[in-house]
């Protein structure tokens, strides 16, 4: 900073960039409060249907969020520069002052090119003589060098937001300059740790590098400068490093207990880095998928994705990246694996190997657990990676079908979701306790749900989250198919079931649809077409359509009845579905285009019998999970119904978990939002209130008994909807209502277990 340009330096052009930003925030803010209450709003209660539902939704969804990010972005842009400004002008009140003391001291300051000269007067000397002097010089450059630091910084602090993103606007907060350069400035220091060999780290620096990635993990400048500074080789040299034993024996003796710790705080914020798009972290992210395949050095037999895989455990990685990783781990895994006919030898943890998840779970050895976890919190990635082809019809592999049914076999294309979840041979893996490990397994699952449901795994969907896209509804058909034509692929890994459940729960309006039988194919005829119309508006679907076979939806929902949790997961929505169906369907307000019938008997039966299915083909599957010791299993289930009444409340209307379609309706939606969730909340009270009793009850239910009273249980859920959906729109026959209701329910669950027997007579319990 020049002498002269801080002591004569004008603020009124900063002073008016400061108001100008100030000004601009409270129209932004408008604009925000706009796209979210109108033209989101107003998404949400339109009624679109098919590829407009889910991409004008989620593209208005999208446009409507970077007006609030660029509010945030402009509120951090005007946070710097009006303290940028505010602290300049304090230097210079400093500069003015210590120029002024100067004088009353004899001393004269006068600018020199871009510095300055401190001279005694001739006529009259300073007290102090040449101390004197040396003071107030050294008071003077302070104050540039304060000034020169605060514009600098400035400077590196806006440039680094603004870089962050290439297109739209970047969602990280500042309040001040201070907070922007300081992350700068930690992130060069603890890289600098980060790239130390690790024969030479000590355990102080590990002390310092866990808290510094612990406290700024979440600062984007941060993380893009920790991540770009130590390079995509020296992430992976830093982790292998800690864990090589023999290298690091003075960190690993006193710290191993506090590895996981760093291990999460390091996943934060290299997720937190890969968002950026600045020319560095494009190419910390090209170089991190290259080095995949690759050995970390020449006598290594550790490969760089085992080491990263384990860095992505936590945290929101971006899309691309975790696209192009995908691509790089599979390549490298059908090499391992020679195209799938054996366990990815390079995979399995031996004895020397490095214990590079430090979790409990697993060794860290196979990267397809890491990575799958990392897709369970980005569902667009994971859809696209199981989406995505394993080999195809050309390549030389064993995977045979006979695909024509003329008794020849032919080589089958397998996409990752049918190698991952129907073929592969993972490798074998122990937990800390010795155990055998469900990790891989477990995550894959994860992974599933995230890409089926279109949001992270172990959320429940909101009003923001899209319907279905054509993929994530295909992927949901290839489930479904796959545990129907085997079921053991869930039900040998029952841990599974909870992401399983939450998926269906999902799919209740496609999986209902799909109980009626009628024929949603191009070639129907007529007549069939005629009744699948009204099928759909029956139940109706925002998005695409996951088209599913009567048979495999009662196989599949059978295998998830045998585990409480997926159990708990479909019959809780499913309860809350069919209330809202009632409500939804019985209000006199819905527009003619939309009803199903003017039949109320009909109408009223048809739900009951649709709903009284699906219960009765999930009883099917518990009668066979608790045939053994059923007191105690039993109660599982009843423990699983009761802990959904924490997760469910707060669902809005008809929307949560159940697909989009009734925020859809822009008379519906005005006209009973806030009844239907009366409705299904006075269903619910009463599903979770007698499950809480059950699952206090000392005596374990017999099967015939079990059977009856999820039979009068369906039957009293489903009368009670149908009657408080009269009740609140002043229904006249409501309890003509409410005995139809009765009816279709009895119907339905029982249909539901002949079915069951018909379609898996190996899971058939006599009830």
């Amino acid at each position: 900073m020049d002498f002269e340009a801080l002591h004569s330096a004008n603020f009124k052009l900063l002073d008016d960039t400061v108001a100008d930003w100030t000004s601009m925030l409270g129209r932004l803010q408008a604009l925000k409060q706009d796209a979210r209450d109108g033209l989101q709003g107003k998404a949400r209660k339109a009624n679109w249907a098919g590829d407009n539902a889910v991409i004008g939704r989620e593209f208005v969804g999208k446009t409507a969020g970077e007006f609030g990010d660029a509010l945030t972005q402009a509120t951090s842009i005007r946070n710097i520069m009006r303290d940028t400004r505010d602290e300049l002008k304090t230097q210079q009140r400093l500069l003015k002052e210590a120029v002024e003391r100067g004088r009353g001291k004899n001393l004269t300051v006068t600018a020199s090119g871009s510095g300055f000269i401190v001279r005694e007067n001739p006529d009259k000397k300073a007290p102090g003589g040449q101390s004197d002097v040396n003071g107030l010089r050294d008071e003077l450059q302070g104050i540039l060098n304060r000034a020169t630091e605060i514009d600098t910084s400035a400077s590196t602090s806006l440039k680094a937001l603004v870089d962050l993103t290439d297109h739209g606007f970047s969602d990280a907060v500042y309040k001040d300059r201070d907070s922007a350069a300081n992350a700068v400035k930690e992130a060069e220091k603890l890289a600098a740790l980060a790239k130390k060999k690790p024969e030479d780290l000590t355990p102080a620096d590990f002390d310092a590098l866990n808290a510094g990635l612990g406290k700024y993990s979440g600062d984007p400048i941060f993380a893009e400068h920790f991540a770009s500074t130590v390079g995509a080789k020296g992430t992976l040299d830093l982790w292998a490093g800690l864990n090589d034993i023999q290298k690091n024996r003075d960190v690993f003796p006193d710290r191993h207990e506090k590895y996981a710790e760093l291990q999460k705080n390091l996943s934060l914020t290299l997720a937190s880095a890969t968002q950026a798009d600045t020319p560095e972290m494009s190419r910390w992210k090209y170089d991190m998928v290259n080095m995949a395949d690759q050995p970390l050095s020449k006598n290594s037999t550790t490969f760089g994705a085992q080491v990263m895989s384990n860095l992505m455990r936590w945290g929101n990685f971006d899309d691309r990246f975790l696209k192009d990783y995908g691509t790089k781990l599979i390549d490298a895994e059908k090499k391992m694996s020679d195209n799938g006919r054996h366990t990815p030898i390079g995979w399995q943890h031996m004895g020397m190997d490095p214990y590079l998840n430090r979790t409990g779970t697993d060794s860290g050895s196979d990267p397809m657990t890491g990575f799958l976890k990392a897709l369970s919190n980005s569902p667009d990635a994971a859809t696209d990676f199981f989406s995505a082809d394993f080999v195809t019809k050309d390549e030389d592999h064993d995977f045979e079908e006979d695909a024509d049914n003329n008794g020849k076999n032919e080589k089958r294309e397998l996409s990752n979701f049918d190698y991952l979840f129907e073929e592969r041979d993972w490798p074998q893996e122990r937990d800390s306790e010795g155990e055998d490990s469900i990790e891989g397994r477990n995550n894959l699952a994860k992974a599933l749900e995230a890409a089926t449901t279109g949001h992270p795994a172990g959320e429940l969907p909101t009003a923001n989250t899209p319907p279905h896209n054509a993929d994530q509804a295909k992927l949901m058909e290839s489930l479904v198919k796959s545990i129907s034509e085997d079921n053991k692929r869930l039900t040998d890994h029952s841990y599974m079931s909870d992401s399983v459940g939450q998926i269906a729960s999902e799919y209740l309006p496609d999986i209902n649809r799909a109980t009626t039988d009628t024929n949603p194919s191009a070639d129907a005829t007529p007549t069939e077409k005629e009744a699948r119309k009204r099928i759909e508006k029956l139940f109706p679907v925002a998005g695409t359509e996951a088209v599913m076979d009567h048979r495999d939806v009662s196989r599949f929902l059978l295998t998830v009845g045998q585990n409480p949790e997926g159990y708990a997961a479909v019959e809780v929505r499913q309860k809350e579905y069919m209330a809202n169906l009632m409500d939804y369907h019985l209000n006199p307000d819905l527009p003619a285009d939309q009803r199903y019938s003017d039949n109320k008997q009909l109408l009223v039966g048809e739900i009951a019998h649709a709903s009284g299915e699906v219960s009765g083909t999930l009883n099917v599957g518990r009668q066979e999970a608790v045939a053994g010791p059923a007191e105690e299993s039993d109660k599982k289930y009843e423990q699983s119904v009761a802990q959904w009444k924490n997760g469910i409340s707060g669902g809005i209307g008809t929307g949560i978990g159940v697909g989009t379609s009734f925020i859809a309706s822009p008379i519906v939606g005005a006209a009973v939002g806030g009844v239907a969730t009366t409705v299904s909340g006075s269903v619910l009270e009463a599903v979770f209130k007698d499950a809480e009793g059950n699952a206090k009850d000392d005596a374990g239910a017999k099967m015939g008994e079990h059977w009856e009273n999820g039979l009068d249980g369906n039957i009293k859920y489903t009368q009670a909807a149908a009657a408080e959906a009269a009740k609140a729109h002043r229904l006249a026959d409501a309890d003509d209502i409410a005995e139809w209701a009765r009816t279709g329910a009895r119907d339905g669950y029982q249909h539901g277990g002949d079915f069951s027997g018909r379609v898996a007579p190996e899971l058939q319990t006599d009830i």
